[in-house]
């Protein structure tokens, strides 16, 4: 199982190729959202329809959500790197939500990349991500 941040579905629902053809490429993986990407996919339509398509997508994964621990977690890593790095907030909530669950983040922003490697190499790692991040390019 992987988890999805909302770049990715985005540019899947725009009909972006490589995003297309890359969801497709994964084949019979699992997919999950962290419940703050469903909210924010949401929050991000401009009509009926456009909620109606994010929510059929929605209703075809799994949806996770962050327990107390883990958002107390993403509270910590937000306090200690939003001025030096320019972490945000969802992004802090999300990170922590994959490291928590053990789960690869895919995305295409720089911050999550790097998030993502962390987790692959340490699964069940609760140390602090981005202890080594390096600055933001």
């Amino acid at each position: 199982m992987i988890l999805l941040d909302s770049d990715i579905v985005i540019d899947f629902m725009r009909k972006y190729s490589p995003a297309i053809i890359w969801l497709s490429s994964l084949g019979d993986e699992e997919i999950a959202l962290p419940g703050y990407v469903a909210m924010e996919l949401m929050q991000g339509c401009k009509n009926k329809l456009e909620l109606q398509e994010i929510r059929k997508f929605i209703n075809n994964v799994e949806v996770i959500w962050a327990t107390p621990e883990t958002c107390d977690q993403a509270l910590e890593v937000f306090a200690n790197y939003h001025l030096s790095h320019n972490l945000g907030l969802m992004d802090a909530l999300i990170g922590q939500t994959s490291i928590a669950f053990g789960l690869p983040l895919k995305s295409f922003t720089w911050l999550n990349k790097y998030l993502y490697s962390f987790t692959k190499s340490s699964p069940n790692s609760k140390q602090n991500p981005l202890k080594h991040l390096p600055p933001k390019p």
